[in-house]
């Protein structure tokens, strides 16, 4: 048995269904990431499982118990937020402790679990201070140690890094990764950024329009995406994809000369630049992006493509390329994904 099964979940505001009959099972001690754009309705499920919103039809189980109608409190779940959400007049130990002093735990029972969880935070210093002589990244330790103290079934975190600089993103990251392998709990994690999602998950769920596009491990849905929205979705920068009428020649140079009508996809890294006159594509370089490791070429396609369509090359060497420079490109072989007119996936590279 699945130790938590979603099952058919729903949620309507007014006439619209935001999530709509969301079937998910998860097991114990993974860590699954919610991912998706604004408005797809991760956010919406994650407070279906706390209890914070009602389910308007479907159920749910966690551990071989129907928790649809339980109270959020009773769920045995722990949840972190976006926004912190510590009392600013209490100590970072009072924070930490307050779940289990209201529930009338013992004195001892609960210094002990607060000074473990400080222990694993790195906070056991800060403990007598006050949320606001602390960085973000200690205030979100603090929200992060107020659910282990909880020691709760399934931790929850709704887009917890959100707050912070692209340093402490990173740091943080690595943090929570760490501690979901140290503590072996049960974890669903929020987020918009689809780099916390391949770098922490064990299984990625992809929600677009409140229903599930695809469900898998990062690397599967980076090498084997379901359709369209998933391959440009999962990936940065995104896949290329191009449609078929706006250059008919892409077939060729892909060596798909019976690719359907619809799309033909191919990830920046696999986009082999040439010299200008080499090549089985001719481009003209629009942008350059230099960021260290990798750098970005943006070309627009010429030799008989639709004017404006563009394609991205990644490459881990840097280049004297500039705006308007001609050059030749080639696709690494058995490289493309074929999308239909649909845009569901109907071949992935062999």
């Amino acid at each position: 048995m699945s130790f938590l099964q979603l099952k058919a979940v729903e949620k309507v505001f007014g006439n619209q269904r935001v999530i709509k009959g969301i079937d998910l099972t998860i097991e114990k001690g993974e860590f699954v990431v919610f991912v998706g754009p604004s408005g797809c309705g991760k956010s919406t499920l994650l407070r279906l499982i706390a209890g914070l919103t009602d389910i308007d039809g479907g159920s749910m189980e966690l551990d071989g118990r129907d928790i649809t109608k339980l109270a959020s409190s009773k769920r045995d779940l722990a949840m972190v937020f976006q926004s912190y959400a510590l009392y600013p007049h209490m100590s970072v130990y009072d924070n930490m402790s307050f779940a289990l002093r209201l529930a009338n735990e013992n004195k001892k029972v609960i210094d002990d679990k607060v000074q473990r969880a400080a222990q694993i935070l790195n906070l056991t210093a800060y403990l007598q201070r006050t949320p606001k002589e602390l960085s973000g990244g200690q205030r979100q330790r603090v929200a992060i140690g107020r659910a282990i103290v909880r020691a709760p079934k399934v931790f929850l975190f709704d887009e917890p890094l959100s707050n912070l600089d692209a340093a402490l993103r990173g740091q943080t990251r690595v943090e929570i990764a760490n501690l979901h392998r140290s503590l072996g709990a049960t974890t669903i994690y929020v987020t918009h950024d689809q780099v916390e999602a391949m770098t922490l998950a064990d299984r990625v769920v992809v929600l677009r329009d409140g229903s599930i596009e695809q469900v898998g491990s990062p690397l599967d849905l980076y090498d084997r995406p379901a359709n369209r929205f998933v391959a440009q979705f999962i990936g940065m920068p995104q896949m290329n994809v191009i449609d078929v009428a706006d250059m008919p020649g892409l077939r060729s140079a892909v060596g798909a000369l019976n690719a359907p009508d619809g799309f033909i996809g191919v990830r920046p890294e696999n986009v082999l630049l040439r010299n200008a006159g080499e090549g089985t594509i001719k481009g003209e370089v629009e942008l350059v992006e230099s960021l260290g490791a990798d750098t970005l070429i943006h070309t627009s396609l010429g030799d008989g493509a639709k004017a404006g369509v563009q394609i991205v090359a990644r490459q881990n060497t840097r280049t004297t390329l500039r705006p308007g420079d001609a050059v030749g490109m080639d696709i690494a072989p058995s490289s493309y994904h074929l999308f239909n007119r649909q845009g569901l996936t109907v071949a992935h590279p062999s």
